[in-house]
């Protein structure tokens, strides 16, 4: 066979997809998508609630783009600030092209039975993660419990997991290269997420507030970046904790300000190991009355669009 006769090799395909991750809370969305992406990009704490925003985490390869999306647990709301929350993950519904669904195995199955409804009746490839299989005593155990699961969601294809051992990580993370569509990056190759440097500061403050504080503060707090100077080998940051009553701006500070130097201490070495540069961080306490139920202050904290 003459050279101009050979064959042509198949033409290699770029793949790009969006893979969202959706659940209840506290079932360890965020320690999955930070293992799937190998690096730090959501906070993670033992309360639930932890995620309030769609945060996007993203892995390229010259082959593939995987855009991760880390979604709030679904509950049912109390205020206007989880009817936010819940919005991001139904919107996470709309537009996968791999949807995860993560539970554990210790969770009721028939929570939020609406939105797991939504989940089965998806066209899109399903993948249920059956996660923190490390607490269970043996195999019998993990039977039922997928058993279970193939009644609830009998398209999905079941992925025992335990992501903080990081066991079956990489089998998951294989089917999802797999199902991918063909296409071009949605983001530059050398994008980690969509979120901007900011963001990250006001996520690692709020994970030191909701693990040095109990009961209804960390849940009233947000905080804002109100000063970003970024030099070459140091980044000035100032951010204000807003809480929504007198008596948790006090508990916040604590006594002649012990507990706010705590929590700014531990902040500030996680974003000098996140952006690999000398911080020098200044925290300030405000007090913004209700401002979980009211939409201008939602929306100046953009979760309203």
């Amino acid at each position: 066979m003459s050279e101009q006769n050979l064959p042509l090799a198949p033409e290699h395909k770029h793949r790009a997809g969006f893979v969202n991750i959706v659940g209840n809370p506290n079932v360890g969305k965020s320690t999955l998508m930070n293992d799937l992406v190998g690096e730090r990009v959501s906070i993670i704490t033992s309360k639930a609630q932890t995620t309030r925003h769609r945060i996007m985490g993203i892995v390229n390869t010259d082959d593939y783009q995987i855009v991760f999306s880390d979604t709030p647990g679904v509950l049912a709301p109390k205020y206007k600030l989880q009817d936010s929350m819940l919005a991001f993950s139904e919107g996470a519904l709309t537009d996968a092209d791999v949807l995860l669904y993560v539970t554990d195995v210790v969770e009721d199955p028939t929570k939020n039975a609406d939105f797991l409804a939504r989940v089965a009746a998806e066209t899109v490839p399903v993948l249920l993660v059956i996660n923190k299989i490390d607490l269970l005593k043996d195999n019998s155990e993990l039977d039922a419990i997928v058993a279970r699961w193939r009644q609830l969601l009998p398209k999905a294809e079941i992925f025992p997991t335990s992501a903080k051992e990081h066991f079956n990580v990489a089998n998951l993370m294989d089917r999802i290269i797999q199902l991918l569509p063909e296409g071009e990056p949605y983001f530059g190759k050398d994008a980690l997420t969509d979120k901007p440097a900011r963001f990250f500061v006001t996520e690692i403050i709020r994970e030191k507030i909701l693990l040095n504080y109990d009961k209804e503060v960390p849940y009233s707090a947000e905080v804002i970046v109100e000063k970003f100077e970024e030099k070459e080998k140091s980044i000035h940051i100032m951010a204000v904790i807003y809480v929504e009553r007198e008596s948790q701006k006090g508990i916040l500070i604590g006594r002649a300000g012990s507990m706010l130097k705590k929590v700014g201490t531990e902040a500030r070495k996680d974003i000098e190991k996140f952006f690999d540069k000398s911080v020098y961080l200044e925290l300030f306490v405000k007090v913004e009355p209700n401002w979980r139920n009211r939409e201008n202050k939602l929306r100046s904290f953009g979760y309203i669009e």
